[in-house]
């Protein structure tokens, strides 16, 4: 059956001249009841002295940052010295727990301070993070935006160039049926109707103010498809 003894608050220095409070439990078995009575007057005595001078022995070698880091190594050795020494008396230390480490007053104050810093900064670190993500956040909706905006304008533009070009089509399309249209109907006239709407052109020059007609070469050969007898 494990025993379990409590070691008050105890001071001790730590290996770079600093005070410092602790207090620990212990945790022990009775392998010969024999020696236990025999071998120390009175074992509680007895232990609790050894505990606490234990305790300061190896507190003593140890800086301060690592006794407020490093609580389970100090567990560790604290439960081996003890154990040398317990076990002439036949007892068996099997575990030992800081429970509580009291630094000085202005290593305390100086903890807290850096610890406000610590949050400080943390809290200012997540500020500016969340304030980079949004702004990337708001770069990449634009970035997206204008490239839909490329997107729109470039289809719009391919859309419009499109009906452009079909309408060009269209329009030559139309010019070259109303030339072949033209073109039937001119094959049509025969020379009769060419020589009268000829005719109704000198009656129209003849009608002005000048005194001089100039007949073309080909006047007479107009005549003769009116001279010629069917």
């Amino acid at each position: 059956m494990s025993i379990v003894r409590e070691i008050p608050h105890q001071t001790s220095i730590t290996l770079d001249n600093a005070p410092i409070d602790i207090d620990f439990l212990w945790y022990y078995k009775v392998v010969n009841a024999q020696l236990s009575i025999i071998a120390v007057g009175n074992f509680e005595k007895a232990a609790q002295g050894m505990a606490v001078t234990t305790l300061r022995s190896v507190i003593g070698g140890i800086p301060l940052g690592d006794v407020l880091s490093q609580r389970d190594h100090i567990n560790q050795v604290l439960r081996t010295k003890l154990d040398e020494v317990t076990e002439r008396w036949g007892v068996k230390v099997t575990n030992v727990e800081i429970r509580e480490i009291i630094p000085p007053k202005d290593v305390k104050d100086a903890m807290n301070r850096q610890m406000t810093a610590e949050r400080v900064r943390r809290a200012v670190v997540t500020e500016s993070t969340g304030q980079r993500d949004a702004e990337i956040n708001v770069a990449q909706g634009e970035k997206k935006s204008a490239i839909l905006r490329a997107e729109g304008d470039r289809e719009s533009n391919m859309i419009r160039a499109e009906g452009d070009r079909q309408a060009q089509l269209l329009r030559a399309e139309g010019f070259a049926s109303a030339l072949k249209r033209i073109s039937s109907v001119a094959q049509d006239i025969d020379q009769k109707t060419m020589t009268l709407q000829y005719f109704e052109t000198l009656k129209d020059m003849g009608s002005g103010a000048s005194t001089k007609l100039i007949f073309p070469m080909e006047f007479t050969s107009l005549l003769e498809n009116f001279l010629k007898k069917e």
